[in-house]
């Protein structure tokens, strides 16, 4: 994806769900000084079964949606990215 693409997926994603990240985030105690989606610069997405997987992150928080739907939310970190399994990062709520 061009950084135009990539940046038009990261707001569709956060904004179809701008309330749950926001709890979230908040939950996890990973909101800062608030929820700012221009912060989220990466994207890494892959289908499953019929499921899709995407991890949204910034540089201190990664958000892990199953379809449309936030799951779970981490602390950034390098591993995560190239990783085999990125799920294995996450609960996913079952």
């Amino acid at each position: 994806m061009t950084a135009p693409a990539v940046e038009a997926a990261i707001h569709e994603l956060m904004d179809l769900a701008w309330n749950l990240v926001y709890d979230l985030l908040e939950e996890r105690g990973l909101l800062g000084d608030g929820l700012f989606v221009e912060e989220y610069t990466g994207i890494h997405s892959w289908v499953e079964d019929l499921s899709r997987y995407t991890v949204v992150h910034s540089r201190t928080v990664a958000v892990l949606f199953v379809d449309t739907r936030p799951v779970d939310a981490i602390a950034f970190h390098h591993d995560l990215l190239g990783a085999d399994d990125p799920r294995a990062f996450f609960t996913i709520p079952g």
